[in-house]
């Protein structure tokens, strides 16, 4: 299995512009057009793979935790931006390094396209997020014209040579200047490159060999994510061209927020209420989980604000089916409202028995106003 800090050369503790450095470096020298290394593309790509991973903070966060098959329960997956081939170097490299080395293969239009990657924000409720659901989604992308097979040409018909660059794709433009004639070689106006023109388009696709289609799928949302976790689904995205690479839909996770409960990571907040007997003496009272209802012990002499525990009773760890977080209970003691006589008579006598005990000015406070209300 891939370790991959070990690959970019850096170690756990390291930061995003180190990340950024390691892989700045480790690219130039594993880079195909300048390594000629039997291995140099498989080492690219797992350059590539490393450095998406560590650069997402859930990601990173799910790998260090769970490391490659963490991600893949996750939905991350473990494949990386350059798997798909070398459409997707160049993009990287122009915003890395200028282009480095792959202009003439970019610009080609006849090369393989990949296509564009979808994004899909889905609201799911708190308690699917919790534990996990199987959803179905309609979505829109392109996918290969079924009429023409995606040349983009009417049936019975096929591209014809461009006549303006008689097929090369490039055309030489001559500048007169003070200084004298300057030719330069630029993209074909008419074929845009290609070195094709098509004066019979496909009426389905209108020539450009890809249509939109609805498709129905159905997810896997599994337990323990939370607000913004995303989840791949390979080759849903939109169709490439001249054989490029189906991207992906990305499932962009929005949980919506529980009328009782509060989540921070795999750990559940919520408030129980009791009153002074139940905190001064303890006791046993019903509390709602995300389990259902439970008991929970309340100890005499609990005090306001302290938080008491259901252990295994929260989250369960995402790529872990066997662990959970806790259920964490904040205690509010209730002051009455109002006090029927046989109650003021006996918060009297607890008051004057209390009298000589010096409680604090707090419960002092409270009880003057019980007994004045």
């Amino acid at each position: 299995m891939s370790d991959y800090y070990e690959i970019l050369g850096v170690d756990r503790n390291a930061t995003k512009e180190e990340i950024k450095s390691a892989f700045r470096k480790k690219a130039r020298q594993y880079h195909p057009d300048v390594n000629k290394a039997p291995d140099a593309e498989e080492k690219f790509k797992e350059l590539g793979k490393a450095y998406e991973t560590l650069m997402d903070d859930n990601k990173r966060a799910t790998y260090d935790r769970y490391g490659e098959d963490g991600l893949r329960e996750a939905g991350f997956g473990t494949s990386g931006p350059f798997d798909a081939g070398f459409g997707d170097l160049n993009d990287i490299f122009e915003s890395f390094f200028g282009g480095f080395g792959f202009s003439e293969r970019a610009s080609n239009p006849n090369s393989p396209q990949n296509g564009a990657d979808l994004r899909l924000n889905l609201q799911i409720e708190f308690e699917e997020a919790v534990f996990g659901v199987e959803k179905e989604i309609k979505i829109s992308h392109l996918e290969v014209c079924d009429e023409c097979k995606g040349t983009g040409s009417k049936a019975g018909t096929k591209p014809e040579t461009c006549p303006t660059c008689g097929g090369s794709g490039r055309v030489q433009q001559v500048t007169q200047t003070p200084l004298g004639s300057f030719r330069q070689i630029t993209t074909c106006p008419k074929c845009g490159g290609s070195g094709k023109i098509n004066p019979n388009p496909c009426p389905k696709c209108k020539g450009d060999g890809r249509i939109e289609v609805e498709r129905t799928l159905h997810i896997t949302i599994p337990k323990g994510v939370d607000n913004g976790s995303r989840i791949g689904l390979a080759q849903e995205g939109n169709c490439g061209k001249n054989g490029g690479r189906t991207g992906d839909l990305i499932v962009v996770l929005y949980v919506k927020e529980h009328k009782e409960f509060k989540r921070e990571g795999y750990e559940i907040f919520s408030t129980v209420d009791i009153t002074f007997p139940q905190a001064a003496l303890g006791d046993i009272v019903e509390v709602n989980t995300l389990d259902g209802v439970q008991q929970l012990q309340i100890p005499a002499g609990i005090q306001q604000d302290k938080i008491l525990q259901i252990k295994g009773a929260g989250v369960p760890y995402l790529g872990n089916n066997t662990k959970r977080g806790n259920h964490n209970f904040i205690v509010k003691i209730k002051t009455p409202q109002s006090l029927s006589s046989e109650e003021k008579q006996l918060y009297n006598k607890l008051f004057e028995i209390n009298r000589n005990k010096k409680p604090s000015s707090k419960f002092i406070d409270k009880m003057k106003n019980v007994l004045h209300n």
